[in-house]
């Protein structure tokens, strides 16, 4: 059998408009206030989104961030160089070097995206949005601008004391825990040389 539903108190025709109505009122009633921007900054979130920083010490140049940019705002030029065999015998390597790394943001829409899929922080976002320009052709950060940048990057909030190691730390850790416990077998025991008695 169905519940019975509560009683339900008979409408007043124009309630709906009479409570809007008071809203509108008493914001009306408010005394507005203005702020003065240049002179007082806005509190901002920590982690607002502003503009990008590039930390280039951690760029791989894998290009994934302007494959996967919806903008296609991100430039990157790089080239390949040659790197020596750090043993003898061995083969020489290659690794791509940046050459130009900038972002137009007159086209960045800031989703996040570059950030999100850079397998290596090479992205962040940083809280300043101070950077208008009066050509927008001085839109387009090179990457020593977007260097700068990095030095408003707030540090990221504090782990949790309670909180579980990363499992990248745990591995590693059980790893170096293997590898120990391998090699104190391996090594046996030489026994003390004895003591000659004078006499």
């Amino acid at each position: 059998m169905a519940a019975s539903l509560p009683p339900s108190r008979p409408r007043i025709p124009g309630s709906g408009l009479a409570k809007g109505l008071a809203v509108t009122l008493r914001t009306m009633t408010r005394k507005t206030v203005t702020e003065q921007y240049p002179d007082a900054q806005p509190e901002l979130p920590p982690r607002t989104r502003g503009v990008i920083g590039l930390f280039e010490e951690n760029c791989t140049v894998c290009m994934l961030c302007a494959r996967e940019c919806p903008d296609w705002c991100i430039y990157i030029d790089s080239h390949k160089e040659t790197v020596p065999a750090a043993t003898p015998g061995g083969r020489d390597r290659s690794r791509n070097v940046l050459d130009r790394f900038a972002i137009d943001f007159s086209l960045c829409m800031y989703c996040g995206i570059c950030i999100e899929v850079c397998p290596f922080d090479a992205l962040f976002w940083s809280p300043e949005f101070e950077y208008a320009e009066t050509d927008i052709r001085d839109l387009t950060h090179e990457r020593d601008k977007l260097r700068e940048w990095m030095w408003t990057v707030p540090a990221p909030p504090a782990l949790d004391p309670g909180a579980e190691e990363p499992k990248e730390l745990a591995a590693a850790r059980r790893t170096a825990d293997k590898l120990a416990a391998q090699q104190e077998p391996a090594a046996p025991e030489q026994p003390a040389p004895e003591q000659e008695g004078r006499e």
